[in-house]
C-alpha cells in the first residue's frame, strides 16, 4: 500500500481495545487524509512532501544502536564509539534521566529511576497497566487531528511515564530522539502517555537530533498525550533540531486539573516543514498553563508553532509568548488560540508573539484568536514583526561591533524575552546554545 497509510505488522494485535483504537485512528485518517491549503489549520503549512509513495518503515536494524557501549544499572560505564551511528553518544550540560530512541524506536535499557517513578514501553504498559487503557487516546478528537489519527493507527513505539502522586522528581527525564535516515526516506510514529499525579513534581525534556547527510529526508510524527493532576507541576520542554529536509510534526494534548501547572517551552531550528502544537485543557478550578516558543530559521523552511488553550473552568489562567527569527525564503507560523467556555469566569487568558524579519523574502503567517463565552474574564492577545533596528546596528557599529557580530548580538537579544521562561537555568542555556 503506497503513501503513509501501509500494512504493518504490530505488537499488541491482540489487545482488542488497543486494535479497535488504531483502527479508529486509520478510519478517521483515510477519511480526513493529508491537509491542504483548503484545511483551516494548515493553511499557512503546505504538506506537498507528505504526498511521496516512497516512505519506508525503519527496520528492526536501522533501530537498532551497535555501539559496543559497556553499561551497569542502565548507565554508561564507557563507550568505545565513535559517535556516528550511536544514540548514546550525546552530552547534555546538566544530570538528568536519558531515555533514548533511534529511527521512532526505544532503544533499551532506561536508566535506574527513583522510587515513585515509573517509565515502560507502551506496549508493555498497555498489557500491565489499567490506566493506559482508561486514558490512551482519550484527550484527543482524532477527526480533527489527522497526524494524531495517522499516528494511532500505528500506535507502537513509545513510553508510558507515570509520576506517582507526592512524588518530586530531583533531576529531569530527558527523552533524546535520533534519527539516522541514511539512505531511505523513513516513516515513523512516535507516542507517550505521560502522567503525573497529585501534588508530583517533575521536569521532561525531549531532544530531537539527526545525524548523517543534512538532506536526509524523513517524517516523524509525534502525538503525547500528558495528565497533570491536582496540585501538580510539570515543565515541559522541547527542542526541535531535524535534518534540512525533514518533516517533524508533534502534538502535545494535556489535561491539568485543579491547583495543577503545566509549563511548556519548544525551540525549534531544524527541519523542512517543523509543527509544534499544543493542545492544553484546563479542567478544573485553579488549573493554570504557560506555553512558550523560540524560534530561528532560515533557506525554505517552515516552523509552524500552533497553540490552542481551552479555559473549561472557573478561576483557570494561561499565558503564551512566542518570538522567531526568519531569514532567507524561510516562512514563521503562528496560530495560536484562547478559548473562554461559559460560565469559566475570572480567568486569564494572554498571548504574544513577535517576529523579527532578517530579509526581504522571509515571511511570517500569524493568526492569533480569542473565543471568550464568559463576562468576569482578562484577556489579551497581540501580534507584531519588523526588521532589525538599524539605529541599534549603527550604535553598535560605531563602536567598534562588526556587522555581522552586531547582528547576531541583536538577534540573541531578541529571544532572550522568550527563553527566559524557562525556569531550570542550565537548560535554558543549552536551549539559546543551539538557537545561537
Amino acid at each position: 500500500m503506497p503513501g503513509l497509510l501501509q500494512s504493518k505488522e504490530m505488537e499488541g494485535s491482540e489487545l482488542i481495545w488497543l486494535e479497535a483504537l488504531r483502527q479508529k485512528g486509520e478510519a478517521a485518517f483515510e477519511q480526513s487524509g493529508i491537509p491542504t491549503a483548503k484545511t483551516e489549520a494548515w493553511k499557512y503549512t503546505k504538506l506537498r512532501m507528505l504526498n511521496a509513495d516512497d516512505f519506508e518503515f525503519p527496520s528492526s536494524e536501522e533501530q537498532t544502536c551497535h555501539c559496543g557501549c559497556h553499561r551497569h544499572d542502565g548507565e554508561d560505564e564507557h563507550c568505545h564509539c565513535e559517535g556516528h551511528d550511536c544514540t548514546c553518544h550525546v552530552d547534555f550540560p546538566f544530570e538528568g534521566y536519558v531515555l533514548r530512541f533511534k529511527n521512532g524506536a526505544f532503544v533499551a535499557p532506561h536508566p535506574k529511576l527513583p522510587e515513585g517513578v515509573e517509565v515502560m514501553t507502551l506496549m508493555e504498559a498497555a498489557h500491565l497497566e489499567e490506566d493506559v487503557k482508561a486514558k490512551l487516546g482519550k484527550l484527543i478528537e482524532l477527526d480533527n487531528y489527522p497526524f494524531a489519527a495517522l499516528n494511532t493507527a500505528y500506535l507502537e513505539e513509545g513510553l508510558f511515564i507515570n509520576i506517582r502522586k507526592g512524588v518530586k522528581l530531583e533531576k529531569p527525564l530527558i527523552i533524546d530522539h535520533l534519527a539516522r535516515p541514511q539512505d531511505k526516506n523513513l516513516f515513523w510514529n512516535l507516542r507517550h502517555l505521560i502522567v503525573v499525579e497529585n501534588g508530583a513534581d517533575a521536569e521532561i525534556i525531549e531532544n530531537y537530533r539527526y545525524r548523517g547527510a543534512e538532506k536526509s529526508r524523513y517524517f516523524a510524527n509525534i502525538v503525547s498525550e500528558i495528565y497533570v493532576g491536582r496540585n501538580a507541576k510539570l515543565r515541559h520542554y522541547k527542542l526541535q533540531d531535524e535534518a534540512f529536509k525533514a518533516c517533524h510534526l508533534a502534538l502535545s494534548a494535556v489535561q491539568v486539573k485543579a491547583d495543577g501547572n503545566y509549563r511548556h517551552f519548544c525551540a525549534q531550528k531544524g527541519a523542512d516543514v517543523g509543527r509544534n502544537e499544543v493542545v492544553v485543557k484546563l479542567v478544573e478550578e485553579g488549573a493554570e498553563a504557560r506555553v512558550d516558543a523560540a524560534y530561528k530559521m532560515s533557506g525554505w523552511a517552515t516552523l509552524d508553532t500552533t497553540t490552542d488553550i481551552r479555559h473549561l473552568a472557573p478561576h483557570t489562567k494561561s499565558e503564551q509568548l512566542v518570538k522567531g527569527v526568519v531569514d532567507g525564503d524561510a516562512k514563521g507560523v503562528f496560530q495560536g488560540r484562547i478559548h473562554i467556555a461559559p460560565d469559566s469566569q475570572q480567568t486569564e487568558g494572554r498571548q504574544l508573539h513577535q517576529a523579527l524579519l532578517l530579509s526581504d523574502r522571509a515571511e511570517v503567517d500569524v493568526k492569533p484568536e480569542l473565543e471568550i463565552f464568559a463576562d468576569d474574564v482578562k484577556c489579551s492577545h497581540g501580534a507584531a514583526s519588523g526588521e532589525l533596528d538599524e539605529e541599534q546596528l549603527f550604535y553598535m557599529r560605531s563602536r567598534g561591533i562588526d556587522a555581522d557580530e552586531a547582528r547576531q548580538i541583536l538577534v540573541e537579544a531578541f529571544l532572550d524575552d522568550a527563553l527566559m521562561q524557562v525556569e531550570d537555568e542550565a537548560v535554558r542555556i543549552w536551549l539559546k546554545s543551539v538557537l545561537q
